[in-house]
């Protein structure tokens, strides 16, 4: 998200941050297989692992999760109080199923990652095209 919305000259107008639902991996950069993956498509992945916060909530207003488990992590985080800003990624990929999930890439070959990276890619665009719409851009 952060490659496509400074491609379009958007970056002062956006907020983006990562963060887990889980405490694992604090601190340290994204998996080296997604950076390679990034890195071939000239995306730079500059964030280091954190985990959400309740406050979170407040400073953004999308809350956007990769799968089902997440995203059912941050409904019970949220309590009912910010449901409206929990989504799943890939809701904003036209050409996916709404609900679908972004498959974990991990124990996987590299071809994992390059697919995930097309499917993060077409969300973000996605979701940009909706803040548009809206008028949120």
């Amino acid at each position: 998200m952060l490659h496509l919305v400074k491609g379009r000259g958007l970056a002062g107008r956006l907020q983006i941050e990562s963060a887990g639902t889980v405490a694992s991996h604090v601190g340290e950069p994204a998996d080296s297989r997604s950076a390679a993956a990034a890195r071939k498509r000239g995306i730079d992945l500059p964030s280091r692992a954190r985990q959400f916060q309740h406050a979170d909530f407040e400073r953004f207003d999308y809350v956007l999760a990769m799968d089902a488990s997440n995203h059912d992590d941050l409904l019970a985080l949220s309590a009912g109080s910010y449901d409206d800003k929990i989504h799943l990624l890939r809701d904003f990929d036209g050409a996916s199923a709404k609900g679908s999930s972004v498959p974990d890439p991990y124990y996987g070959g590299a071809r994992g990652f390059e697919v995930v990276l097309d499917q993060c890619v077409a969300a973000c665009e996605g979701l940009l095209a909706h803040l548009t719409t809206r008028g949120e851009l």
